[in-house]
């Protein structure tokens, strides 16, 4: 049987972009949960092989108003104490923080949106996920919040020029990403309509023009993940 992802989506404009193909390509499928649209949150993986949680542009503790984020901080939990794979991007990278007892505020120096370089720890250097990203490569970064401090247990792998965490590794097979490794220009061109035009036409212009050099960096974090999920020779000893 060939392992699949549950890929939990928390808005229409915040879906799973380039990530399901290049997980496919190691051979991860991916099955969609819209929560926005309703379909509940299950209480744990079940047969699936690997949990991936997506960005948006709620806030990771608004729970009244966005009903599944507290079961999807629960199946998150649930998943990192039972040592399953686990990634969480931007969004889901927060509310991993937050369930498993760290903090989230926002963003020190505002709305990040545009290229920025990747800059690892020594442990992130090492890591079995994130030593697939070289150092100062470019990621694109969109969020207005960021983990402000990390739960007990988790290792910092990276952290941005303001100093927040831009990767963080939860468990053994948990991480949390503050960039958007899965996007392309039109996938950013959505979110950045309306938004400080003069940012908004930089950001898709620069991603539009070098996305093609950027992806197959992008792609082999992905890849990895995708391998680490599925080929138990791949994890850490």
């Amino acid at each position: 049987m060939t392992p699949r992802a549950l890929v939990l989506q928390h808005e229409e404009k915040a879906p799973a972009g380039l990530l399901a193909p290049w997980l496919e390509q190691v051979g991860l499928e991916c099955d969609i949960l819209p929560a926005h649209e309703g379909y509940a949150v299950p209480a744990d993986l079940g047969d699936h092989a690997a949990l991936v949680v997506l960005g948006g542009s709620m806030d990771a503790w608004d729970d009244e108003a966005y009903r599944w984020l507290l079961p999807t901080r629960a199946l998150i939990a649930g998943t990192v104490s039972a040592g399953r794979p686990f990634l969480g991007v931007c969004l889901g990278h927060q509310l991993a923080a937050l369930a498993l007892g760290g903090t989230v505020g926002r963003q020190p120096g505002g709305q990040t949106m545009g290229l920025r370089a990747w800059r690892p720890t020594p442990a992130g250097l090492a890591d079995p996920l994130t030593s697939a990203l070289p150092p100062g490569t470019e990621v694109l970064h969109f969020n207005s919040d960021a983990v402000t401090g990390l739960p007990p247990g988790a290792t910092l792998l990276a952290h941005d020029p303001e100093g927040t965490v831009q990767a963080a590794r939860y468990g053994p097979l948990a991480w949390g990403v503050q960039f958007h490794p899965e996007v392309d220009d039109a996938l950013v061109e959505g979110w950045a309509t309306g938004l400080r035009p003069d940012d908004e036409t930089e950001t898709v212009r620069v991603l539009r023009e070098r996305q093609a050099e950027l992806h197959p960096a992008w792609a082999g974090l992905v890849h990895r993940f995708g391998l680490l999920a599925t080929t138990p020779q791949a994890r850490p000893a």
